[in-house]
């Protein structure tokens, strides 16, 4: 929690801000001195959240596949703290319960609940955030929650097809507003970690030759499953003041994933 941006000021939504990246995310933002609403699906996860912020979060339980969570939140900001600067997409998971997985194997809902969860839900918040941006002017900050699943696969251990193809789709849209809203000053930038401990990745974490593979695949820092503060610094720079000559860009947070060969 060393990480200082200027974010001083800043009124931030955090859209799954209660745990894992999200809730990293929102505390780095609260000691640089921004005000953040922070949304999840689980009404405990958001009282302990508050609880750990204080005074300077707001928050609600609400599924962040329903357009309205998004509208909501965006709307508590505003009348918490008088308008929005920017907003933080991080809600998303796994559909693997619910049948995602190689192609051959994926059910129809696991198809539709996967985009639902992880693409869908984005889209929905940065329209929110977007029509707030254009309503009281000066511009904004969007700041879309990735994988490195998206354009760097791995076969043998992360087969998640229509996962993947969300967090790819995150990228395209992600550019594709980028390049639309620049010139209303509104920025839009993707982060795309790789395998870090949070909730959805007790799984991987817990698999004995996922974290063999990961030795090798994430070489930095001696080879190891990435943490929620390791991507809270690169979050925190793209939500600031400093990164405002900056858009359309897609930082992987990843320890080497995407440069390594991932073999013992």
């Amino acid at each position: 929690m060393n990480t200082r941006y200027d974010v001083a000021g800043l009124s931030v939504v955090v859209m799954g801000g209660t745990t894992g990246l999200g809730l990293s995310a929102a505390q780095a933002l609260i000691a640089n001195g921004a005000r953040v609403v922070v949304t999840s699906r689980s009404e405990a996860n958001v009282r302990a959240a508050l609880d750990l912020l204080g005074p300077k979060a707001r928050g609600f339980a609400a599924d962040a596949s329903q357009p309205q969570a998004a509208d909501r939140a965006v709307a508590l900001a505003v009348e918490s703290f008088g308008r929005l600067d920017a907003l933080y997409h991080v809600a998303g998971g796994s559909g693997r319960s619910r049948g995602d997985g190689p192609l051959h194997e994926i059910t129809d809902e696991g198809l539709q609940y996967t985009l639902n969860l992880n693409l869908a839900s984005l889209i929905a918040s940065n329209r929110a955030a977007v029509r707030q941006f254009l309503q009281q002017g000066g511009g904004g900050c969007l700041l879309n929650m990735g994988s490195v699943l998206g354009w760097s696969p791995s076969p043998q251990y992360f087969a998640s097809h229509a996962y993947a193809a969300a967090k790819a789709g995150i990228i395209g849209f992600s550019k594709s507003i980028a390049s639309y809203y620049a010139p209303q000053n509104i920025r839009v930038n993707v982060i795309a970690p790789a395998l870090v401990e949070t909730p959805m990745s007790q799984r991987a974490v817990g698999d004995e030759g996922i974290v063999r593979f990961i030795s090798a695949k994430q070489p930095l820092d001696g080879g190891r499953v990435g943490a929620p503060e390791d991507v809270e610094g690169a979050a925190l720079f793209l939500l600031s003041r400093a990164s405002r000559f900056i858009t359309g860009q897609v930082l992987a947070v990843d320890g080497g994933w995407t440069v390594s060969e991932g073999r013992e």
